[in-house]
């Protein structure tokens, strides 16, 4: 069974995060640079919030403010769901599902260890599905 860490070492633990005293505009332009939908808000080495494309949708464009004037912290998320590195990616797809979310930081002993998308766990569940199949296929042509 896939575990959280197994994704890790496949993607890898690179995390973009951004301080919750910067500006909405600089982290929608980290999103943009880095082709990604989330950012981690980390202050000095503790994660204290989540901020997402959705996040901006929500709580700046449709509430007329400006996102060169706007903190990150006035919108981020602050109660954020995690991962630990052990748990299986069933787990983790029903979390996801179960808190409508997208991204999932993963920490490890309280401390910011990597990232994992739904994405990411949709491809480790086709990878795994697909090696099954492949075994299966070889175990009845013999």
């Amino acid at each position: 069974m896939t575990r959280v860490r197994d994704i890790l070492k496949v993607k890898g633990e690179a995390v973009c995060s951004i301080g919750p005293d910067e500006s909405v505009y600089d982290a929608m332009k980290l999103m943009a640079d880095k082709n990604i939908g989330a950012l981690m808000v980390v202050e000095g080495t503790k994660l204290v919030g989540l901020i997402s494309e959705r996040d901006y949708a929500r709580k700046v464009i449709l509430q007329g403010r400006s996102s060169r004037t706007t903190q990150v912290r006035e919108i981020m998320t602050s109660r954020v769901v995690y991962a630990e590195p052990e748990q299986n990616i069933e787990e983790c797809m029903a979390l996801m599902t179960e808190k409508r979310v997208r991204h999932l930081p993963v920490l490890a002993g309280g401390q910011l260890v990597g990232v994992i998308s739904i994405g990411d766990l949709v491809k480790s569940i086709i990878s795994e599905q697909k090696f099954i199949i492949e075994q299966l296929e070889r175990y009845i042509s013999g």
